[in-house]
């Protein structure tokens, strides 16, 4: 007979012992992983993990130095730090989700805790808490960060709180997602403590240029990639995966530009919208005026058979 495997998680002082298919379930279930989803470049950039121990450090300014003990699990265009063996997916007491963004959204907090929410009840589960019991249960420290490279102007850093989507001022909650500027030329400490954020800037800022000087993406990308390896920007990485970076580059300004074409959209069916009424508004003043429907209808634009439903809406 095949024997269990059992895992033991150190968590307070105390171990625990669980199955270990029982633990990769739960961790299914609590990162919803979505192997056929198309990574990011710089989600890609960072599932190194020595890379992401050193954006962690530039972040914090903090000096961790064991990468090994890095457990990475991503979910859509965020990545999760944890401690190896360790229930919590910590990092210094910390609960950290990291989450690059292209487009600015106001909605980050709102997505943030709904992604610790579960991962808090993975957290309980495992960590067998009892939250009705009479003893404070701890919990790890939330930290949200989401890397903002977008084209809109934005400060450094800026704090975007959960409470300013309250219908009402007040509450009893809040929750705070830190975005940070990675565009070339902002959080110059944190860039020159992680290089290879600074290289991924530099990069994102060379397509930009080329595209500024007329080329067209694809070849803003390779343009970028040929001056980048020139000048010893991401190398290594461009060396061996060029034809993955333009894929991704592609595929992530593809998203961006449709997401910008549904946004143009609905803002010209507002706009429309706006025209019709104030067709219908004059109209309706004209047909008070005795003007003749069909005339009223060459003004406006509006068919005849609108501007009679018009007259009969208005009992004119």
């Amino acid at each position: 007979m095949k024997q269990k495997q059992i895992l033991e998680i150190i968590y307070e002082d105390r171990t625990i012992k669980v199955k270990k298919s029982w633990f990769l379930r739960l961790l299914r279930k609590i990162f919803r992983v979505n192997r056929k989803h198309k990574d990011r470049l710089f989600i890609r950039l960072f599932s190194d993990k020595k890379a992401l121990l050193e954006l962690y450090n530039a972040v914090n300014q903090s000096d961790y130095t064991d990468a090994d003990e890095l457990m990475i699990t991503t979910l859509e265009d965020a990545v999760y730090m944890g401690m190896k063996n360790d229930c919590s997916f910590l990092v210094g007491n910390y609960l950290n989700l990291y989450e690059h963004q292209s487009t600015f959204n106001p909605n980050m907090p709102l997505r943030g805790l709904l992604y610790f929410a579960g991962l808090l009840q993975g957290f309980l589960a495992v960590s067998q808490a009892d939250i009705y019991g009479e003893k404070l249960v701890r919990i790890p420290t939330p930290k949200y960060v989401v890397f903002y490279n977008g084209t809109d102007t934005m400060e450094d850093r800026v704090e975007l709180k959960l409470s300013d989507a309250f219908e009402v001022p007040g509450g009893c909650m809040e929750f705070t997602a830190i975005m940070l500027n990675i565009n070339l030329g902002h959080n110059h400490k944190m860039m020159n403590q992680c290089k290879l954020l600074g290289e991924y800037a530099t990069f994102i800022e060379q397509i930009r240029s080329f595209q500024r000087s007329g080329y067209e993406l694809e070849d803003a990308v390779d343009a970028a990639s040929e001056y980048c390896i020139e000048h010893d920007v991401l190398k290594d990485f461009l060396l061996k995966n060029r034809n993955e970076v333009r894929q991704l580059i592609l595929t992530e300004y593809d998203e961006k530009k449709h997401l910008d074409n549904v946004k143009e959209n609905a803002r010209e069916e507002g706009r429309e919208e706006g025209r019709k009424d104030e067709r219908i508004n004059i109209a309706v003043k004209l047909r008070e005026k005795g003007v003749s429907i069909s005339t009223i209808s060459e003004v406006t634009g509006l068919s005849e058979d609108e501007i009679q439903g018009l007259g009969e809406a208005n009992h004119l």
